[in-house]
């Protein structure tokens, strides 16, 4: 068994991170830690675990061998570096931090401490997304040309534990918004399908119709358009909206020069090829998770199996620095109204 703490007990640590440890055989949430103290004693006691009075007393704690710091963004890079610096082994909840150098002292500190550091990037580890990535390589819709992928809903006001006051559109604490949210994941869910990085952004961001408690516009973007332009030739659009006032859109279409593939478009098949000479295929493999219908994640089966084998994680923190430096990129567009190559 190997002992983990949980640092931040919200709505991540208690949708994802504490059940799917709860329901690993390999796993021993060996202790929680929450700003609130009431919230954390209501994890501990449903978990059957101890509270600890701050992080850094889980930090000291010799039995606690790695850590999931689910806490808000603007606390990743400190808190995560502490831990990897105290001996633990880190899964950080993405985004990975709120400024690119903090990302890199992050993967710079994993390596000199010989720590592992995963980052909690979970599209990729969908049935689908795993299914494409194989029928991209084996050439099935030929060479990439362009490509579309959007994540939209509502909002994360109904994720969020406070509704009143939330954190995510605190500019403070969030640093940005739809990008930080959900944008991180389709921008390394494309790189995963197409094994091209991107090289060059344009984007838009901003705030559109998102308020806060006083009725006043959100300090974070609530929108976030991309154009990635891609090192193996090609180009794409990302959407990352919290303004999707109906169904979920965590959809991705790639056109290539032998047809177009559509994932999670279909209510009924996740993966669907359709053939430049009219053929089609289609698989039924599973529908991604939304925010109303959860699903297990996979990232702590993946994780722990990094554990237990000792071997790095598929997500590390120097695989999730190619995503944000796209990431960084697109801030630094959006402020400028410039092309910026990554």
């Amino acid at each position: 068994m190997i002992n983990i703490g949980v640092i931040g007990c919200g709505k991540i640590a208690q949708v994802r991170h504490l059940p799917e440890y709860a329901a690993h055989p390999e796993a021993r949430i060996a202790g929680v830690f929450d700003l609130c103290r009431e919230r954390a004693e209501t994890i501990a006691e449903t978990y059957h675990t101890k509270v600890y009075t701050s992080y850094k007393d889980m930090l000291a704690d010799p039995e606690i061998e790695a850590v999931s710091v689910c806490v808000a963004n603007a606390a990743h890079c400190e808190i995560t570096v502490e831990a990897l610096k105290s001996g633990k082994h880190v899964l950080c909840e993405k985004p990975m931090a709120v400024t690119l150098e903090q990302c890199e002292q992050m993967a710079q500190t994993a390596k000199q401490e010989n720590r592992f550091l995963m980052i909690g990037h979970n599209q990729r580890l969908t049935k689908a997304h795993a299914k494409a990535r194989k029928l991209i390589e084996q050439g099935e819709i030929g060479k990439i040309l362009t490509f579309r992928t959007s994540f939209g809903h509502g909002g994360p006001e109904t994720w969020a534990i406070d509704s009143r006051n939330v954190w995510f559109f605190d500019k403070k604490t969030a640093a940005f918004g739809a990008m930080a949210d959900l944008g991180i994941h389709k921008t390394d869910l494309i790189q995963y399908l197409t094994g091209q990085r991107v090289s060059a952004v344009t984007a838009y961001m901003g705030t559109l119709d998102k308020k806060d408690s006083e009725g006043n516009p959100i300090g974070v973007d609530d929108n976030a358009i991309c154009i990635y332009e891609m090192d193996g030739g090609a180009v794409g659009t990302m959407t990352a909206s919290w303004t999707h006032y109906g169904p979920e859109d965590n959809s991705t279409v790639l056109y290539g020069t032998k047809g177009i593939m559509y994932i999670y478009t279909d209510p009924e098949y996740a993966v669907v090829i359709e053939y430049k000479d009219g053929t089609r295929e289609q698989w039924n493999l599973d529908q991604i998770q939304t925010n109303d219908s959860q699903t297990s994640s996979g990232v702590i089966d993946l994780w722990m199996e990094s554990l237990v084998q000792h071997c790095p994680p598929e997500i590390s923190g120097e695989e999730a620095l190619s995503a944000m430096r796209a990431v960084f990129a697109a801030l630094e567009s959006a402020g400028t109204g410039s092309r910026v190559m990554v």
